[in-house]
């Protein structure tokens, strides 16, 4: 089989970011709307997933699944990063903390929207390679770092917003502390019988709002 060109790879993702929108509408009910934002749904379109993922799996990087990138872990199906990110709701001058860089797939996506993205991978493996992929990709805005997730990256808050890729028992301390009065919190929340992504806003005085949005599976959030 020959390999895809360019066109091709357009016309997948353009497949992709329909399909997309069929889940969103599905979910309706739960989401509180029918579509997710048009910045996100247009960055869904630009950004090269097959690039993100193992040259195994990239084959199938535009179908709405996750795929694994190795160290048992996985990329979001693509429909759960759209909806995180249409969730967060970055914009052009925020500063946006990311927890859980992967191949930076959804560290791309976030770069596209937001003014300056910090991400944190305890991988040192991942963090090389999504660096590297990355700055050849011509994004400047995003900066990696190879750390314990749950203790955020204090040296550059506090964060407009922040978006945790891995499942907590409870929001760690750090994160909360390092988000801004006014600023939103997104991250899958675990419980003994299931995870729930999760919206976190933080008012003025200080106080937080938590609603559940819809159910999900991720990878737990590892600490050192």
């Amino acid at each position: 089989m020959k390999p895809m060109n360019e066109e091709h790879l357009a016309v997948l993702r353009r497949h992709m970011v329909e399909m997309i929108a069929i889940h969103a509408d599905l979910a309706s009910e739960e989401l509180g709307k029918a579509t997710l934002d048009e910045r996100v749904m247009a960055s869904m379109q630009r950004i090269p997933r097959h690039l993100f993922v193992p040259a195994a799996v990239a084959p199938y990087a535009y179908q709405d699944m996750p795929l694994p990138i190795g160290f048992d872990k996985t990329v979001s199906q693509p429909f759960i990063v759209a909806l995180m990110t249409d969730l967060l709701a970055p914009q052009p001058h925020e500063a946006v903390l990311e927890i859980g860089t992967g191949l930076g797939y959804q560290s791309a996506i976030l770069a596209e929207l937001a003014g300056q993205v910090w991400s944190v991978e305890i991988i040192e493996e991942f963090a090389s390679h999504a660096e590297a992929l990355l700055q050849g990709l011509g994004f400047s805005n995003v900066a990696i770092r190879v750390g314990d997730g749950s203790r955020g990256w204090p040296e550059h808050a506090p964060y407009d917003k922040i978006l945790v890729s891995v499942a907590a028992e409870r929001t760690p301390p750090a994160l909360l502390k390092q988000l801004k009065p006014g600023g939103r919190l997104v991250l899958p929340l675990a419980s003994e019988e299931a995870q729930f992504l999760t919206v976190i806003d933080k008012n003025a005085a200080g106080q937080l709002e938590t609603r559940k949005v819809i159910p999900v599976r991720f990878s737990r959030l590892e600490t050192v």
